[in-house]
């Protein structure tokens, strides 16, 4: 440890003499503009321009939209001295950055997830495409020599904006990379698994973070933000109790919380929102990126880009999805998560191999594509950088895995029946992570799964050790047949690399990684919603009913003398909202409505359906 601690303290000097020499060598060589950019409706935008001072050729531009802020306002720089953007500083980039409307020191309303309005007829119809249309068309014509090419790139919320930029149609976009891109947030991102609220991220990010509260006049200043007391998140979302008493803090100043609560089903309000309506047709080249352990936004990745392929086949369309946790492809380190690690700079290794040769080629004509394939995928497990024509792999073979007897998994049915049994107990739900902390951890979404594997309300199957390497690759489905004591139930199932016993410890971490549970991929669903998520169902009580969902891509290698575990249980605690596991309307059920529940897992028809890839 102490040669640990030495290399530490050796390079903190090192790094800051070099964000010292880029910070000077920025301001020495860009300049810096701060304007208001009119769009159609009269609204005008609020818009950073850094230009680089450099004359002898004409500059590509590269904008951001965020909700986030342009900041800092006024004489100060852009700190992009200490991320990766640096590289597109050196390569002589004007970089911009825009408060979308409504938001910091932009005029007009903001709305979150404004819909897509494919048929503008007049000045009055805006939505965030039209505005960056109108955005690309003001600095093509004002900021000086620039080379009439416009790229858009954003992470996460601003990856939203991204994927609209693409649907505005300007001629002078021609390269756009929504990164881990707000997509679908009913089934997939942020605030919603298939249906089920995401309580903690959706509370602490609209409530807590203040991101929907309102923001009537342009301000420097943040919105106002609610401060949520203690330590321990699982006591904390405990002791709130039903979701009602959590939307009596927000008041009705919240109006997109305000509107979840009063659209639980699919229903058009949220198919409005879901940004894969409006792909179709899109003109610039396509760049999108995405983390396999994106705990925020990872099935915007996987779906914008599917989107893209079926419904726009004729856009050059390319995905990259890297062992990532949100928007870690941008950071200076991408050899590990938590305590599983990747053992090489998988970050620096995107940004250089794909990202900047990527907007070099489409933005200054600059080098080639040849390297990079249609789907750069990494393989946790084999810690691998595999290239595919088209994603998923036409080599992919669907294979059940049978939940068994005596907690067995198999490739091949027993024919013996049966059933495993637990009590869900909504006063004591099953937490999604061992530590006690508050902020919901990004690290989750490769934890060791041994805490869940030790309580009665969680089942666990195991193969024996595995003789010999196998590759997924592709969506994965859960197929339960179930029956239940009352009329609803969630069902949480988790697919788990269960490490050698004889495994090392952590090189970084030191923690204990023999029989490590590292969790590949977990995902909920609301058992309501088996057969319409649009028309919810009751459970008939004792009945044998199938719930199968599909969860995101996998892209994973189990080794040689490792074991494939399965875990279903029917909480996942604070993460996702509680059921009361009755057939009632969830967003306004009292406390007084929570009950328990016997759970059955029907052997030999319950399985797994793994994307094989041979």
């Amino acid at each position: 440890m102490k040669k640990l601690y030495l290399l530490v303290f050796l390079f903190i000097p090192f790094v800051t003499i070099a964000q010292n020499a880029d910070s000077a060598w920025f301001v020495n060589n860009y300049i810096k503009k701060e304007v208001s950019i009119p769009v159609r409706d009269g609204i005008k935008l609020f818009t950073s321009i850094y230009a680089p001072k450099d004359q002898s050729e004409k500059h590509p531009i590269l904008i951001t939209r965020t909700p986030y802020s342009c900041s800092p306002y006024g004489k100060e720089y852009r700190q992009f001295w200490r991320s990766f953007m640096m590289k597109y500083l050196r390569e002589d980039y004007v970089l911009v950055i825009q408060d979308i409307r409504g938001r910091w020191m932009s005029e007009g309303r903001f709305e979150v997830v404004r819909p897509f309005n494919p048929d503008k007829k007049t000045n009055k119809d805006i939505d965030e495409a039209s505005d960056t249309y109108d955005t690309i068309d003001w600095l093509v014509k004002n900021v000086e020599n620039n080379n009439g090419n416009v790229g858009v790139a954003g992470i996460s919320f601003p990856g939203f904006f991204a994927t609209e930029a693409a649907l505005s149609g300007h001629p002078a976009l021609k390269a756009v990379s929504p990164q881990a891109p707000v997509t679908d947030r009913f089934f997939g991102d942020d605030d919603h698994h298939n249906g089920v609220l995401f309580l903690m991220d959706a509370f602490d990010f609209h409530v807590g973070y203040g991101f929907s509260q309102p923001h009537p006049q342009p301000s420097t200043k943040p919105a106002k933000t609610f401060d949520i007391p203690g330590n321990d998140n699982y006591a904390y979302y405990l002791k709130m109790g039903a979701l009602p008493n959590f939307t009596k803090v927000t008041g009705d100043s919240l109006e997109f919380w305000d509107n979840m609560m009063k659209h639980p089903n699919l229903d058009v309000w949220w198919k409005a929102r879901d940004t894969r309506s409006g792909i179709k047709n899109v003109k610039p080249a396509m760049l999108v990126v995405g983390g396999l352990f994106d705990a925020e936004d990872g099935y915007g990745a996987w779906h914008t880009y599917d989107a893209l392929v079926k419904q726009s086949p004729a856009t050059t369309s390319k995905l990259v999805i890297g062992p990532w946790y949100h928007g870690q492809w941008a950071s200076k380190d991408g050899t590990h998560l938590g305590n599983i690690m990747f053992y090489n700079n998988t970050a620096e290794w995107y940004q250089n191999n794909i990202e900047m040769p990527w907007f070099n080629y489409y933005l200054k004509g600059k080098g080639s594509l040849d390297s990079i394939s249609k789907a750069t995928i990494f393989f946790s497990g084999e810690n691998k950088w595999r290239r595919f024509k088209e994603w998923p792999s036409p080599n992919i073979i669907p294979t059940p895995l049978y939940l068994e007897q005596d907690g067995k998994l198999s490739f091949d049915k027993t024919g013996k029946t049966g059933f495993d049994t637990y009590i869900s107990d909504p006063a004591k739900p099953v937490p999604y992570a061992d530590q006690v902390h508050f902020n919901r951890t990004r690290e989750y979404m490769t934890d060791d799964q041994r805490f869940a594997a030790r309580r009665t309300d969680v089942l666990v199957f195991e193969t024996d050790t595995l003789t010999h390497d196998i590759t997924l690759g592709g969506p994965l489905v859960a197929d339960l047949m179930v029956s239940i004591s009352k009329t609803d139930a969630d069902f949480v199932v988790k697919l788990i690399d269960v490490l050698p016993e004889g495994a090392p410890r952590n090189p970084v971490t030191r923690y204990p990684m023999g029989g490590y549970q590292m969790l590949v991929r977990g995902d909920i669903m609301r058992g309501r919603y088996r057969n319409s998520f649009s028309s919810p169902e009751a459970f008939v009580p004792g009945k044998p009913t199938q719930v199968k969902f599909t969860l995101p891509d996998v892209a994973h290698t189990f080794k040689k003398g490792h074991r494939i575990m399965v875990q279903v249980q029917s909480s996942w605690f604070p993460l996702a909202d509680r059921n009361p596991q009755q057939f009632i309307d969830i967003y306004h059920a009292k406390d007084s409505d929570f009950v328990k529940e016997t759970i059955n897992i029907f052997h030999d028809q319950s399985k797994l359906i793994l994307p094989v890839l041979k």
